[in-house]
């Protein structure tokens, strides 16, 4: 009888491997996490490298010469020109867009206009805002006989990044990262949605198949019913598993080489345990130590925030939800194909199956915004879309008991429904030309053997 499960295991789990969908969805899925993951962080560090000339009327005379140029950002200031006759031949001039300040620009900051025949990128619109805004700002002060105004603007312009410490039973603290664990929380709740759908999903259609085809009729005379539904759950489940190992390992390994290509000039964060003396000190004020650019700042608290997860705890409650998840609604699934003679048979008994799962997505954002409320403890709970929701949960932290009670649900009611799934299973998988519905699948339950 081991020998004969073990055959199907086998069978379901090399004949899926081999197929060219696995081996192009193995190689596919870490690209796409590598992609997603490293892509914003890569493209916003690109820099554009068409060279844009704006002309300038400048009606106020205050920023003649005051907007900073880049290497590919040049500002031509001119005079005696109007916008009306800069556009009549501006298809012909060498502008990118034509930039006009009013002279009203110090009582109404909206009296800026930027002209093109294109739509200006964000980049060159932020970048003429802060510099017209620094220089009013500045004129401003200087109208208060103000000296060192460009030390004082640098030094009093200050962003606010706060920091969430998690304090722990056992005395000691750390620090989290509230945006990491959502999107870490999405994913992996997503990530569940998707296999359990995938791949249960699969298990139905392989009953159905293989039924179809009366190859079933072959298969029985040496392996019970419930033997085959069993061998088949885990046949397809072990292929589930080893894809997600496999994309574990292949996305780390592309994440890591590439941040190591494109970012490697992050280095190691210096330390930044600075006191709160420090802010007001007159070295911070001159600036007497390098600072950090912004945009190096932001890839090194991405890359810190990543390094803070604990991708253990991650990793094995993934991998128990995914299992007790898929095992609960794969034998749903073999016991719809096995009461179907074809995948449009099956739809009335999606509904029942699906629900949860679909509840379960849209209960899930309310679990990400507020992972302690009532409404996600349950769901978390509820064996049925306890894989989802718990999943989404466990970045914020879920207290133990929370843990066991959801997983022990969870392994109860998998036990029962496979072995509910296994009595419509034995009755159904020999029934062809049949229509089936609830009263019959009742009637199955109900046999005595």
């Amino acid at each position: 009888m081991k020998n004969n499960s073990s055959l199907i295991i086998g069978r379901e789990f090399f004949s899926r491997i081999r197929k060219k969908s696995f081996i192009i969805m193995t190689i596919l899925g870490p690209l796409l996490f590598a992609a997603v993951a490293i892509g914003p962080a890569w493209f916003a560090s690109m820099e554009d490298r068409e060279v844009r000339v704006i002309a300038v009327i400048d009606s106020s005379k205050l920023f003649i010469n005051q907007i900073p140029e880049t290497e590919y950002l040049k500002f031509e200031y001119l005079e005696g020109t109007t916008v009306r006759e800069l556009r009549e031949n501006f298809s012909d001039s060498p502008y990118y867009g034509v930039l006009y300040i009013a002279h009203i620009i110090t009582s109404t900051p909206s009296a800026v206009q930027l002209m093109s025949d294109r739509q200006p990128s964000l980049n060159i619109r932020m970048h003429i805002a802060n510099a017209l805004e620094k220089e009013l700002e500045r004129q401003k002060l200087a109208a208060y006989d103000i000296n060192n105004l460009d030390g004082i603007l640098a030094a009093v312009k200050t962003s606010v990044n706060i920091r969430t410490i998690i304090w722990q039973d056992d005395g000691g603290q750390k620090e989290s990262h509230s945006e990491l664990a959502m999107i870490v929380g999405y994913a992996g709740g997503f990530l569940i949605y998707f296999f359990i759908f995938l791949f249960g999903a699969q298990v139905m259609r392989g009953v159905i198949e293989e039924k179809s085809s009366r190859v079933i009729e072959i298969i029985v005379s040496s392996v019970k019913p419930f033997q085959l539904m069993l061998g088949k759950i885990v046949g397809i489940g072990l292929v589930g598993l080893t894809q997600f190992l496999l994309w574990v390992i292949l996305s780390f390994t592309l994440i890591t080489a590439a941040q190591h290509i494109f970012f490697s000039d992050l280095g190691t964060p210096s330390s930044q345990n600075i006191v709160a003396e420090d802010f007001f000190s007159s070295s911070t004020l001159h600036h007497s130590q390098p600072i950090e650019s912004e945009s190096s700042q932001n890839f090194r608290e991405i890359f810190t925030s990543i390094a803070s997860i604990n991708f253990g705890v991650m990793l094995l409650t993934f991998l128990f939800y995914f299992l007790g998840g898929y095992l609960l609604y794969a034998s749903l699934f073999a016991s719809i194909g096995s009461a179907a003679d074809s995948e449009t048979d099956t739809q009335q008994f999606m509904l029942p199956v699906t629900v949860p799962l679909i509840l379960s997505i849209i209960v899930m954002m309310n679990a990400i915004m507020n992972p302690d409320g009532g409404i996600a403890f349950w769901f978390s709970i509820i064996p049925f879309t306890s894989p989802v929701i718990m999943m989404a949960r466990i970045p914020f932290g879920v207290p133990f008991w929370e843990l066991a009670l959801s997983g022990g649900l969870l392994i109860v009611t998998f036990i029962f429904t496979t072995w509910l799934a296994g009595r419509i299973y034995r009755t159904g998988i020999l029934m062809y030309g049949k229509k089936v519905n609830y009263r019959e699948l009742w009637k199955w339950l109900t046999y005595k053997s």
